[in-house]
């Protein structure tokens, strides 16, 4: 008999062993887990309710495309909603809305303004929403606490009627903030622009001729003047070979009635007259073949030609008279004046020739002058350009990086005003309800469910405890094993124990009365869990 018992396996007398401890210490286990559970369940019934509204602010992007206007206002979101909510649950806007709203009126009596503030802060709950990958906030979420859900309501729409309109107020004025920045830099980049401008413009007003873009100009001037002074050299030339040819003939007709005559009577100064026009029409005949009849030098020889042949003929004319008057001595002449003899004499007209040919080559000569005045004065500017180009140059350049500075700052200006309008428009990033605020049901606290949980756990935490302890604590032998291991010597024989039909009855009244104890206190909790379901 006893081999048969030690052969039993020892998992079946560890489930008798947690059976007969069950059995021992039911009412131990049994009774602290129904009064804790009760006791922590219970209480949340008695605690104030606690209604909580919520609602979703969404963050909207810009309605315009960036393509066309580009927002000014860059600052990090996360930080701007951080920014608002410090301005938000600042001491001043708390205290607002408790007075307006009439909150904690109960509280006021006994609690400062600073502690309500502190109160109402910590029924405020403000959470932010990220997209998937975390780098953007997309959403919030904005809720309040209050024994009244209406209260909570009106409290959650004004905090939500706060945060959209400061975020408006926020970015309206960093817009209107970076548009006056830009349009003082501008009109600093203006200024700075005119006065570079205003150097530019003295500078060339100091500088007349000697600016690099009169450089063609100005070679195209002295190359003309150059021809110009040739001209004048050749004219000049001329009029001196003329004067030359004048001179001489005029001595030589002062002294034509001292002189002989040739062969056919024909005067001494007759051929060099002769020879001159023939000259004259030489030097014609070669300017016709390169020039036109309207040019000034083939006018001018034909008038030359023109005056000689009349100085010729005239010649002949008072030769012919000189000697009609010889030959007709007797005869009375006809009674001339002075004057008359003397402008028709032909020393009279070469000394008004002569007198115009010296003027023409003063006139000549004056003209060379001038023209040489000019040629100096262009080689000058010539000469000049290539430092006034430098100085030019330097001066450009700092023009140009005005200009370039100043078209950047109007590009910049212009698109932060539309930026600006976009934003007073309510067309830039904006938050927008997408869910009102929620007037509540159910309280937010206490939720009779998780105290319900919090209880069972509380009773059987306790249970355990009181069930442990106990058994840990009592001494006595309960096993047929335990005992075995305290005697001296192996066990060969036992006695079965015997027992009364009335112990046997009370014995299985007290198993009914665990078992049915046992499922009145399941039934219970499972029933408190069931309504705390229910009833939020």
């Amino acid at each position: 008999m006893v081999e048969d018992f030690e052969e039993k396996p020892a998992e079946s007398l560890n489930l008798e062993q947690y059976w007969g401890l069950a059995r021992r210490r039911c009412w131990y286990f049994l009774v602290p887990l129904f009064a804790g559970w009760l006791a922590v369940w219970g209480a949340s019934w008695f605690l104030p309710s606690v209604y909580k509204s919520a609602t979703l602010i969404l963050v909207e992007q810009p309605t315009m495309p960036k393509d066309y206007v580009v927002p000014n206002v860059t600052d990090d979101l996360q930080e701007r909603v951080q920014s608002i909510t410090q301005q938000i649950l600042s001491r001043t806007r708390l205290l607002h809305i408790i007075d307006e709203l009439n909150l904690y009126a109960d509280e006021r009596s006994r609690r400062s303004p600073d502690e309500l503030v502190e109160r109402m802060r910590k029924d405020i709950s403000i959470d932010l929403v990220h997209d998937e990958s975390k780098s953007a906030v997309t959403a919030f979420n904005v809720s309040y606490m209050s024994r009244d859900p209406h209260v909570a309501q009106r409290v959650t729409s004004e905090l939500t009627n706060l945060f959209i309109s400061e975020n408006l107020e926020v970015r309206q004025q960093a817009s209107q903030d970076t548009t006056n920045f830009l349009e003082s830099r501008l009109e600093e980049a203006r200024k700075a622009l005119a006065e570079q401008e205003e150097k530019v413009r003295e500078f060339k007003v100091r500088h007349p001729g000697d600016l690099p873009t009169q450089l063609g100009s100005n070679l195209q001037i002295l190359s003309g003047l150059q021809s110009q002074l040739q001209t004048e050299d050749d004219a000049l030339n001329a009029a001196k070979q003329q004067n030359v040819y004048l001179q001489s003939l005029l001595n030589q007709y002062r002294t034509l009635p001292k002189t002989s005559k040739t062969g056919e009577g024909s005067p001494v100064g007759l051929p060099a007259i002769n020879d001159e026009l023939h000259k004259l029409k030489a030097q014609l005949a070669d300017l016709s073949s390169h020039y036109t009849d309207r040019h000034p030098d083939v006018r001018k020889l034909k008038d030359q030609i023109a005056r000689t042949e009349k100085m010729r003929d005239q010649i002949i004319a008072d030769l012919k008279t000189s000697a009609k008057a010889r030959t007709d001595e007797t005869s009375d002449p006809a009674p001339q004046t002075e004057a008359d003899i003397r402008d028709s004499s032909p020393t009279f007209q070469l000394q008004s020739q002569l007198r115009a040919n010296q003027i023409e080559i003063t006139n000549r000569e004056h003209s060379i002058a001038e023209l040489k005045k000019k040629i100096d004065s262009y080689q000058g500017h010539l000469s000049q350009e290539p430092m006034t180009e430098q100085q030019l140059t330097d001066l450009s350049r700092g023009y140009e990086q005005s200009k370039a500075n100043y078209d950047d700052l109007l590009k910049k200006k212009n698109a932060s005003e539309m930026a600006t309008s976009m934003e007073l428009r309510q067309q830039g990033e904006h938050f927008r309800v997408l869910d009102p605020p929620s007037l509540p049901s159910k309280p937010a606290f206490p939720n009779h469910l998780k105290f319900c949980e919090i209880g069972l756990g509380v009773g059987l935490v306790l249970g355990g405890g009181l069930a442990g302890s106990t058994e840990f604590l009592d001494d006595r032998l309960h096993s047929e094993k335990a005992l075995k291991e305290l005697l001296p010597v192996a066990v060969i024989s036992e006695l079965p124990s015997f027992t009364t039909p009335d112990e046997d009855k009370t014995e299985r009244r007290k198993l009914w009365a665990i078992w049915a104890t046992a499922a009145l206190v399941l039934v219970t909790i499972l029933g408190g869990l069931a309504y705390s379901f229910l009833r939020g």
